[in-house]
């Protein structure tokens, strides 16, 4: 499995799953079960929910999932904004832990950017570090206005991510942000990196695809693998496509297949507005 390195110098692996609307449909909670623990027999530890995927449902399924091996996972979870103030933070941490079953979070991420500031967040963290609760904490959503604001604040430095909208359709972080991270070794977590399924469908993958003998959801993945410093999390609940997922990180690019994605998908040419989903 490749693998990222964090601030502190834990690896992780590249690939992991994400989990939005998982847990809300009881008659696929069989397979979204299966899936997850599929995930984790072939090493894609990191699994990515949060406190608003279902208002706690994604969470609990995650939870079950991980019944007798939490060691073999890498969690994230995130918290609302108007739940991050001092005490706020710890009461929905401690919800989280109970939904999750689990003793620790290893990634606890502020959703968005809320009202309550930024000191005011990472110092609960930081209290919920020293408690154990949570290993690390980091963003999701912030742009490089909001991180160059997070890191002016004394706790901001050991910001361990920032959970991103990046995939090839979605570039614009290249310009400024994602530059700015890897200067300060801060990996990015990719969410959405098949645009929720319409990624696979654009014309332009299909032939790029096509010609690398990929499936499109494999060539878009593998893209993203060859990015330095980026934790992808393509959200699935289905044990078959998680299986081709995996087969992305058999796959390779070349500098000529890269330049044919370039020209496909043309990164930025200047600023761009931060993209969410």
């Amino acid at each position: 499995m490749r693998s990222v390195t964090l601030p502190s110098g834990e690896q992780v692996p590249a690939l992991g799953i994400g989990t939005l609307r998982m847990g809300e449909n009881r008659t696929a909670r069989a397979e979204e079960l299966a899936t997850l623990r599929l995930a984790l027999d072939h090493g894609v530890a990191v699994i990515d929910t949060a406190e608003m995927y279902g208002e706690g449902l994604s969470e609990m399924l995650v939870g079950e999932a991980l019944a007798g091996r939490r060691d073999d996972a890498f969690l994230v979870s995130k918290i609302y904004p108007h739940n991050a103030t001092r005490h706020g933070t710890a009461a929905a941490c401690e919800r989280s832990l109970a939904r999750l079953r689990t003793d620790r979070i290893d990634l606890y991420l502020l959703h968005w950017r809320g009202s309550v500031p930024l000191a005011e967040t990472l110092d609960a963290f930081q209290g919920l570090q020293r408690a154990g609760k949570i290993r690390y904490f980091g963003v999701s959503n912030f742009g490089l206005a909001d991180l160059r604001e997070l890191w002016s604040v004394p706790a901001g430095p050991a910001t361990a991510t920032d959970q991103l909208l990046y995939n090839l359709a979605r570039r614009n972080i290249e310009w400024d942000l994602l530059p700015w991270a890897r200067e300060r070794r801060i990996p990015i977590m990719a969410y959405s990196p098949l645009e929720q399924g319409r990624l696979i469908r654009d014309p332009r993958l299909v032939a790029l695809a096509e010609r690398s003998r990929f499936s499109p959801a494999q060539a878009a993945l593998a893209w993203l693998l060859c990015q330095e410093g980026v934790i992808t999390i393509p959200k699935t609940g289905n044990r078959e496509r998680l299986r081709e997922n995996l087969s992305a990180l058999q796959e390779t690019l070349s500098s000529a297949q890269l330049h044919e994605f370039d020209q496909a998908f043309p990164p930025p040419a200047g600023p761009r507005p931060l993209e969410t989903l």
